[in-house]
C-alpha cells in the first residue's frame, strides 16, 4: 500500500496506541513528529514500529510538513494523535488506486466528547481533506488553524468510512485546550495586523452559541451539546479579548 501516515504528537501516551493500532492494516510507514513529550509517547510509537522525529515546536503546519518530507510515500494520510480510523475507512483506503496526483480525499469525522459521539452542532457535520499527494499539496506554515494548499485543478473525492476523533476526555482538558487555542489564534491575528473589535468580542460569542446550539441542532446532543456550544462561545470571546490585551501590550511597549 503506497500511503504514509504523518502524526504530530506531544504527551499523547493515553491515546496514541489506539491511533496506531487502527493504522496497522493500512500502512507500515507511520511518521511521528514529536515536539517534546515527557510521557511514554515516544516509547509507545517506537514499540509499534513508527519512525519518530524528535524536534521542537515550530507550529502545526511546519511540524506536519516536516513529517511529510520524511515519509517514504508521496500519498499522505495526515492525522492527529487523538484520531483513529474505523474499519470502513480502512477498507476504502486499501481499495484506492491513487492514480491522479491532483486528487484529494475528503473524510467524515466522528467527534467524541468524553467518549460520547456528538452527532449535531459544531462537531456533528465535520468533513476534512486528510489524504493527498505531497508533490501537489502541503500545509501552510501558520502556527494554528493550519490549512492545506491545493493545486488550482484539484479534484475532491469523498471516502466511505470515518476518522474517529476522541477530542477531549474531561471538562478540564476541554477548557485548557480552549484557552490555549484562543491565545494562539489571538497571536496569529496580531501578527497579521488585525485590530481589536469590541462588537466582535461581545456579539460574536452570542451568534456562535445560537448558530451551533439552535440552528445546527446542538441541543439534540443533550448536556454535551450545551457544553460544546457554550465553550465555542467562550473561545470566540477569549480570542478577541486576548487580541485586545496583546495589542495594548504592544502599544504600551512602543
Amino acid at each position: 500500500m503506497d500511503i504514509s501516515v504523518v502524526i504530530i504528537t506531544k504527551n499523547e501516551a493515553h491515546i496514541i496506541a489506539n491511533t496506531l493500532q487502527s493504522l496497522q492494516a493500512v500502512t507500515s510507514d507511520i511518521v511521528i513528529v514529536d515536539s517534546g513529550s515527557t510521557d511514554e509517547t515516544i516509547a509507545i510509537c517506537k514499540k509499534m514500529k513508527a519512525l519518530v522525529i524528535e524536534t521542537g515546536w515550530a507550529g502545526y503546519g511546519i511540524n506536519k510538513n516536516m513529517g511529510i518530507k520524511a515519509a517514504k510515500n508521496d500519498w499522505i494520510l495526515s492525522l492527529d494523535a487523538d484520531e483513529a480510523i474505523d474499519a470502513a475507512l480502512q477498507q476504502s483506503l486499501l481499495k484506492l488506486a491513487l492514480t491522479n496526483n491532483d486528487e484529494v480525499f475528503n473524510i467524515r469525522f466522528k467527534n467524541f466528547f468524553c467518549n460520547k459521539w456528538i452527532r449535531f452542532g459544531e462537531w456533528g457535520f465535520d468533513w476534512h481533506i486528510r489524504l493527498f499527494n505531497r508533490t501537489k499539496v502541503q500545509w501552510n506554515n501558520v502556527a494554528v488553524h493550519e490549512n492545506l494548499i491545493f493545486p488550482a485543478d484539484v479534484k475532491v473525492t469523498k471516502l466511505k468510512g470515518n476518522i474517529l476523533h476522541y477530542t477531549v476526555q474531561s471538562r478540564q482538558e476541554y477548557d485548557a485546550k480552549t484557552d490555549h487555542y484562543a491565545r494562539m489564534n489571538a497571536k496569529k491575528y496580531v501578527e497579521a495586523g488585525k485590530k481589536p473589535n469590541i462588537f466582535k468580542q461581545y456579539f460574536s460569542p452570542v451568534f456562535a452559541f445560537i448558530q451551533h446550539y439552535i440552528f445546527r441542532l446542538g441541543f439534540l446532543d443533550g448536556a454535551e451539546g450545551f457544553i460544546i456550544a457554550k465553550t465555542t462561545a467562550r473561545y470566540t470571546f477569549l480570542k478577541y479579548r486576548y487580541l485586545q490585551e496583546m495589542t495594548n501590550a504592544t502599544n504600551n511597549n512602543m
